[in-house]
């Protein structure tokens, strides 16, 4: 495997994401994004990354019965189709850096304007206006994600906050779930165009690296550690890598 450092790069970012309930796989694209290496192989490696961030997670929210399966049906129905249709895509090189890049600007915008926890009271029992608006939500995060090659949640959940969508529990809840059936889906549009010569040393490799951080992250975000800073560190790092991806590809 060429470029070590991306193990630990891929490590620092599971652990930064796994402690906010996310699985990271647009930081792991913009990583990817300042490597020469092959081009339809990185959002595969993002979405594998992410599954193995998010699944501890999810079987946690699960036993934990912080699920709502009613609330959370909406969002999902629509968003692994669209997902995968997303991923079925083909879009060029530039055109997708591009995209990625604007991306990742509108999800660090979102993440720095969440609110604290105390700021965002759990939501009453849905009606049928808010299925609807769940299912068209979900679809464009979903589609967006499959075909960029992210779980979704950097943008689902700081949405769900500034709407009220539900307690901050039920949303990391329902953000992990989001993430991990979106990547999955994701993955399966994509085995349909996978090119020959997948280095699946370094997709190994990667993917032991982001369950070792994410395993760490999870045990931090134990230890109380202020959620909401963490965010806007994690806002600012995005936002940089937007700024640093779209310069290489526009200039």
């Amino acid at each position: 495997m060429q470029h070590w450092e991306l193990l630990l790069f891929f490590f620092v970012i599971a652990f930064i994401y796994a402690s906010v309930g996310f699985g990271g796989g647009s930081s792991y694209l913009a990583i990817l994004a300042l490597y020469a290496l092959p081009f339809k192989e990185l959002r595969l490696i993002a979405l594998l990354c992410n599954i193995v961030v998010v699944t501890g997670g999810t079987i946690l929210f699960v036993r934990n019965h912080h699920v709502n399966w009613r609330k959370i049906l909406p969002l999902v129905i629509f968003s692994v189709p669209m997902a995968f249709l997303g991923a079925t895509l083909r879009i060029e090189q530039r055109t997708f850096f591009i995209l990625l890049g604007c991306s990742l600007l509108v999800a660090a915008v979102l993440l720095w304007s969440r609110k604290r926890h105390t700021d965002i009271p759990a939501a009453g029992a849905p009606d049928r206006a808010t299925y609807a608006k769940d299912g068209f939500l979900g679809g464009g995060i979903g589609f967006l994600s499959g075909m960029l090659g992210i779980g979704g949640g950097i943008f689902l959940s700081p949405l769900l906050n500034l709407i009220r969508w539900d307690n901050p529990r039920k949303i990391a809840a329902t953000a992990s779930v989001f993430i991990l059936v979106n990547s999955i889906s994701g993955i399966a549009g994509q085995l349909l165009q996978l090119p020959p010569g997948i280095n699946f040393t370094r997709i190994l490799l990667l993917c032991g690296a982001v369950f070792a951080g994410g395993q760490l992250g999870s045990r931090l975000a134990i230890l109380k550690l202020d959620p909401y800073m963490i965010r806007r560190m994690t806002a600012v790092l995005i936002f940089v890598a937007g700024i640093e991806v779209l310069y290489k590809h526009l200039v």
